[in-house]
């Protein structure tokens, strides 16, 4: 057999360096790929930082408008049992008068009507919650202990059952309709009361609002925020259906309720 020719390792060398510069030219390619990749991949990643850091800022003005209701709320509370303290010690002391002083009518009737003359005080200062009944109850009681068809003796225990019912009302949530000022006008609307701190009201044409009080005045103001609308709208849905107690996340105005 003749000797090997150099022509085949001269095809062998060529292969050799055209596979390697195939592979050089295919790991490159890989290299661009995956530096492109994770240039997307940082770009993604800053993306979600910024948003995760717009949802942090969120959150800390959501909170601090949170911790501004529950200190508002705090404090309605706190003016609300200090009225409720001394309405209870107004009463105490005018049964301690009462109990001192003759049982005749006569110096009766006088304590019973100063009482009822402290207690309407009581409801026209405070949420303008069915005001016009509440009074008219009181006006009527007093017409009673003063044409005589209510004797004054009798007339403590009814003066203590009206003195019991703005005890209750300070405590409960309840719905009830009522007619409100609105404006110029004067509607029929459903009212959710919260002890009494705060008061509610939704119209049957849809408007909603809450009682705000200036100075020595309430008002009904409705509100066009979508955001108070609809959380107005949840706390009404919830006591319509008998949900008396829970979180909800509600517009507070300086509502100077005492």
């Amino acid at each position: 057999m003749s000797p090997s020719s150099p022509l085949p390792k001269t095809a062998a060398r060529f292969l050799l360096l055209a596979g390697l510069a195939c592979a050089s030219a295919q790991a490159q390619t890989e290299a661009d790929t995956l530096a492109q990749g994770l240039i997307r991949l940082r770009g993604e990643v800053e993306q979600l930082n910024a948003e995760l850091n717009l949802l942090r800022e969120e959150q800390r003005t959501t909170l601090a408008g949170l911790n501004a209701q529950k200190a508002e709320l705090s404090n309605s509370a706190e003016r609300q049992a200090l009225a409720a303290r001394e309405a209870r010690e107004k009463l105490a002391a005018r049964e301690a008068e009462i109990a001192a002083s003759s049982v005749d009518g006569d110096s009766l009737q006088p304590l019973l009507l100063a009482a009822i003359d402290a207690l309407q005080t009581h409801i026209r200062s405070g949420l303008p919650f069915r005001v016009e009944e509440r009074l008219a109850e009181l006006d009527q009681f007093r017409t009673e202990l003063q044409n005589g068809s209510v004797p004054p003796q009798r007339g403590v225990n009814r003066l203590w059952a009206f003195y019991e019912d703005e005890f209750r009302l300070s405590r409960d949530n309840s719905l009830q309709a009522q007619t409100i000022a609105l404006g110029n006008e004067r509607v029929l609307a459903d009212v959710a009361k919260l002890g009494s701190m705060l008061l509610y009201f939704r119209t049957r044409d849809g408007r909603v609002g809450q009682a705000v009080r200036n100075g020595e005045q309430w008002t009904f103001a409705a509100t066009d925020n979508p955001a108070s609308i609809q959380q107005i709208t949840t706390l009404f849905d919830a006591l319509g259906k008998q949900i008396r107690q829970g979180w909800f996340e509600l517009p507070i105005a300086q509502t100077g309720a005492r």
